[in-house]
């Protein structure tokens, strides 16, 4: 199987791959570390050691013994997950791996009992709302945030 489940030893792999695999989208909505410094193309180590001190877990997508891409899986209570930072290296893309790390997670989730799994995206980042509409999320609430210079549209995948 190319999807590993990480461990904290992975912290500078997971990192890198965030950081990169986010980088085009700071780029295209003018994120920046002053209106935005936790923007996940800002991700690195302690980042991650914090993510994974407060249980959420990461998965690996392994291509010829090279990490390019990642998913974490957070639940937050017995019912709901949330699928966080899905990130692939931009050389990589269009191959199936987000899908397939999606597929994982969503997999994953339903081996804990958790009814639905939820995700939130820079609202008009259409091409990604759309990828996700094909993979059966659908939108279930936009917000904004005073700290954020865009608004967050959250999706949901049900499982139950």
């Amino acid at each position: 199987m190319n999807i590993i489940t990480a461990s904290i030893n992975d912290s500078e792999e997971i990192a890198k791959i965030i950081a990169i695999s986010n980088g085009d989208v700071a780029e295209k909505f003018n994120i920046n570390r002053q209106n935005n410094p936790k923007h996940p193309s800002f991700y690195d180590k302690e980042w991650f050691f914090s993510d994974f001190e407060r249980g959420e877990e990461y998965f690996l997508y392994r291509e010829n013994e090279k990490m390019v891409g990642c998913v974490a899986f957070e639940q937050p209570n017995s019912h709901v997950g949330y699928l966080n930072r899905l990130s692939v290296l931009p050389n990589n893309r269009k191959q199936g791996i987000g899908e397939k790390l999606v597929a994982h997670t969503l997999d994953y989730a339903k081996s804990k009992d958790v009814e639905e799994i939820s995700i939130g995206i820079i609202a008009k980042h259409d091409v990604l709302k759309n990828w996700y509409l094909r993979l059966g999320f659908v939108e279930s609430g936009l917000k904004e945030f005073p700290h954020l210079p865009f608004d967050v549209l959250f999706m949901k995948y049900n499982l139950a």
